[in-house]
């Protein structure tokens, strides 16, 4: 039976979930180990990865995202929620809000370490091209999301573009411009890698993102108490969606390609 999977950030813990019993495993990848969480207790499989690590131990370009997409692939995941903290260059969109993430930007398409962010480092029989048919977020599984997320998510009808800016830095007040003028509306350290390559492993995945700042150069954020209160509701918006989505949630149908020339 396909599962679901949900990777999450710095705000959740499994104390974050306590409405679930929530066991750990180890599944060997060729990368090494990774650790995801079974939610049990479901009529069909459910998983949490902490892409940082359980406690946060890991800066994003410590982050083993080819074991990651390994162990994903091997518990047979349909249908992959990626969610991320991201800095807003949209003065339209909310901050605190969770939006639905549409498209990327990722302008060179590597990895922390240099290496190309691919499944298929070297020749074998299985590598392949990942043809974008669908695009790299799923339309089935976001239409899912909106129907389970109901008012959650900020205005259903403003899907956001995402930029990937690779950490552990901050981005300066000349790129944050850049990413503008090239149409993103939200910026962070992570998803991106995560996306691409579950895609090659043939995951259909969504992007649920909230904005925790302003990254527009000259553009003045809340005040900080506006911000704690804010981010508390945030939070928990983000916490209720992915509830429903362990409980509710279910695998649709790959709708990319991998083209393979045999």
């Amino acid at each position: 039976m396909k599962s679901i999977a949900i990777i999450l950030g710095s705000a959740f813990s499994t104390t974050s979930l306590k409405e679930y019993q929530i066991s750990e495993e180890a599944i060997p990848t060729p990368y090494g180990n990774q650790k995801l969480y079974k939610v049990t207790g479901l009529a069909r499989p459910a998983y949490l990865l902490f892409r940082h690590g359980l406690p946060h131990s890991l800066l994003p370009n410590q982050i083993n995202y080819r074991a990651q997409a390994s162990a994903l692939k091997q518990v047979d995941c349909g249908a992959l929620l990626v969610t991320s903290s991201v800095g807003v260059m949209d003065k339209g969109l909310p901050l605190f809000q969770p939006m639905l993430v549409d498209d990327l930007i990722m302008l060179d398409n590597r990895l922390p370490d240099g290496s190309t962010c691919t499944m298929f480092e070297k020749a074998n029989p299985d590598h392949a091209h990942l043809v974008l048919n669908e695009g790299l977020f799923s339309k089935p599984l976001r239409q899912q999301l909106q129907t389970i997320a109901g008012g959650l998510i900020a205005d259903n009808s403003k899907e956001v573009v995402f930029a990937y800016a690779g950490g552990p830095r901050g981005k300066t007040a000349a790129e944050n411009r850049m990413w503008i003028k090239i149409g993103a509306n939200v910026n962070s350290m992570t998803l991106a890698p995560e996306i691409v390559l579950a895609n090659e492993m043939e995951i259909p995945c969504a992007g649920l993102v909230v904005g925790h700042k302003y990254s527009v150069p000259g553009y003045s954020n809340p005040d900080e108490e506006g911000v704690s209160v804010s981010l508390d509701r945030s939070r928990e918006a983000t916490r209720q969606i992915i509830l429903r989505f362990i409980e509710k949630g279910e695998p649709v149908a790959f709708g990319n390609l991998l083209y393979r020339f045999h």
